[in-house]
């Protein structure tokens, strides 16, 4: 006997037969011997589609040499019934599964008056009447909760979910598990990329080295001149590789590289393996982004990349605590080496735990690909590139991400000095206490922005039939908090420069709150980004976003140096005012941008 079910979708059929645009319909084989009990699953199948012509076709052997068990793959158990399917001695095996479309389909002669009329809004087919056999009570399924007596015959229909109406059993905890190797792996480069900062001091001071100041500056422009190209050319080439691959072992390299930094003394060595450090450094950004794009759906997705973010933070806040405390107290050296060791074990924890989509760990995907459309875990170099570069919006997010890196990097730069020159700090390190703030707020913010992205997205109301109601953006929902937030640092730029000299406290405060409105956009431009192109691009999209970032950043050295050193700290605020409004005129048109996902199901409908 064969059992049938089928994803729901908008169906139409001739006579008793249904079928679902694109959806499965799954023929799951019983031994005559065993009871019949329902099973609900999903499944989905590469194998070609055979034509359809009666219903005996349906029930062919799954010897078929068109169809071949290896290409089966359940993906999600919907019904408890199913949970003792093997126990109780049923094949857990689907026989035959096949995709119907109404090239497939033709009407079925004589079909089966005993099969239950399924109403139109229902997405079931009429299965062949299973064997009259005995039933125990506790294995009565929802679906037959009707029938009068074990042993009566009737026609089951059954449904199942859409994979993204809810997540199998275990998907939350395996999503969790993954999302914290992601979290600790970005960490860890933080770790591993900042060690340097905080045991220069120490190698200065080490006369044995013959270390100056020169050499840390040459080693300082080695690595960010190397991040932004591998930032770049990460992202490129995780379109064709192993995402999970990349951020673990990129890691694990890192780390690897700052136990032979500890371990070398010569100033060219130490050159060479920042620059190495570098080139690594930058492909964990976009490999990160990419797994957390294919892990969480649009409606979730803000709220975690902006936890992800938090990684940076975190990693910023105690590599100073870490290998200032070891620099000091056991040498330099260890000031390498800790960073090092920690940033491999959590490289290895990263390969251990992460995979590359839910699909691998064995789940559906979080959001299912439009009727029609062909899901890919990678595409070509060139085609992820094509696709970034061909999307009008992505150039829009990339300048406005230069401007917004103006004013991060103008902001971590600069303030001590202005604390220092206009404020009354006394010194470089209570300036720094007060510039703490900074970070600690855009941790705050960075998250805040995630979650209220996610909560205009759902809140917007979807589309009426009678066209009087648009389709909202996702992006666009995205890109309006991002303008709120710019539009915000504005104003805390002019309470900064108004904040009396004499209150420390305020002046804490209003630099916290700075850091607070330039991390959301910093952390939602690249997540509208990723949202723009398809999965596999997504590791593009943030390389050239980041390239872009970068040479903002860089503007926010020697031009703006030049600025304060000719027009004062006026023309610094001047300046760094500007670049927020060239932001939001470059945002402006992206404020109902729709995600790449509602662009497919949209072309999908009009092919209806």
């Amino acid at each position: 006997m064969y059992h049938t079910a089928v994803a729901p979708s908008v169906c139409t059929a001739p006579n008793n037969i249904r079928f679902c645009n694109s959806n499965l319909i799954a023929f799951v084989h019983a031994p005559k011997s065993g009871p019949f009990l329902s099973r609900r699953c999903a499944l989905k199948t590469n194998v070609a589609t055979p034509h359809i012509s009666s219903t005996s076709d349906m029930g062919r052997s799954s010897q078929d040499p068109a169809i071949k068990t290896s290409d089966l793959h359940i993906i999600r158990p919907l019904d408890s019934a199913y949970e003792g399917l093997a126990s109780k001695g049923l094949s857990t095996e689907a026989s035959h599964i096949l995709p119907l479309r109404p090239s497939n389909i033709a009407p079925v002669a004589g079909a089966s008056s005993k099969g239950r009329q399924v109403p139109e809004r229902h997405a079931a087919i009429a299965e062949p009447e299973p064997e009259s056999v005995p039933r125990e009570p506790h294995q009565t399924s929802n679906a037959e909760a009707s029938t009068s007596a074990p042993s009566t015959t009737t026609t089951t229909t059954t449904t199942t979910t859409a994979p993204t109406e809810g997540y199998a059993p275990g998907f939350i905890s395996r999503r969790l598990l993954c999302f914290v190797g992601i979290v600790l792996g970005y960490t860890g480069l933080y770790l591993t990329r900042g060690s340097l900062t905080y045991a220069a001091p120490v190698m200065v001071a080490d006369k044995t080295l013959g270390v100056t100041l020169t050499d840390i500056g040459a080693m300082a422009s080695a690595f960010p001149l190397a991040y932004g190209l591998s930032k770049f050319t990460g992202g490129v080439l995780g379109a064709k590789f192993s995402n999970r691959l990349m951020l673990g072992l990129g890691l694990t390299v890192t780390a690897v590289i700052n136990l032979a930094f500890g371990a070398s003394s010569a100033v060219t060595a130490f050159t060479a393996l920042w620059f190495m450090n570098g080139m690594l450094q930058g492909i964990g950004a976009p490999a990160s982004a990419s797994l957390l794009t294919r892990w969480f759906a649009s409606k979730e997705r803000g709220t975690y990349w902006g936890l992800w973010n938090i990684g940076a933070n975190v990693g910023g806040f105690l590599t100073p605590i870490i290998v200032g405390t070891m620099a000091k107290h056991y040498g330099w050296q260890w000031g390498m080496w800790t960073p090092g060791l920690m940033g491999l074990a959590l490289g290895l924890f990263a390969l251990e735990v992460v995979k590359d989509s839910p699909e691998q760990a064995g789940f559906p995907p979080v959001e299912a690909s439009p009727a029609g459309a062909t899901a890919k875990d990678t595409m070509s170099i060139g085609a992820a590139l094509a696709q970034v570069v061909k999307t009008p919006a992505i150039w829009l997010l990339a300048f406005t991400y230069f401007f917004v890196y103006i004013v991060r990097q103008g902001a971590t730069s600069w303030l001590i000095f202005y604390l220092m020159q206009a404020k009354g700090a006394t010194d470089a390190a209570q300036a720094a206490m007060t510039v703490s703030g900074l970070e600690l707020g855009g941790l705050v913010g960075g998250t805040l922005a995630g979650l209220l992205s996610d909560a205009r997205i759902r809140a917007a109301a979807p589309a009426t039939a009678d066209g009087s109601s648009k389709e909202v953006g996702h992006v666009g929902r995205r890109v309006q908090i991002v303008m709120g937030y710019i539009a915000t640092t504005m104003v805390v730029l002019a309470g900064l420069k108004m904040v009396p000299a004499t209150s420390g406290v305020l002046q804490w405060l209003c630099i916290a709150a700075l850091g607070f409105t330039i991390y959301g956009p910093h952390m939602l431009i690249g997540l509208c980004g990723a949202e723009l192109v398809a999965k596999p691009a997504v590791g593009a999209s943030q390389g050239l976003l980041g390239l872009v970032a970068y040479m903002g950043a860089a503007n926010a050295g020697i031009p703006l140096s030049w600025v304060v050193q000719n027009h004062g700290w006026d023309g610094y605020f001047m300046t760094m005012t500007a670049a927020c409004v060239v932001a939001l005129l470059l945002l402006a048109p992206l404020a109902n941008a729709p995600s790449f996902l509602q662009i497919q199901k949209r072309e999908e409908k009009k092919l209806a």
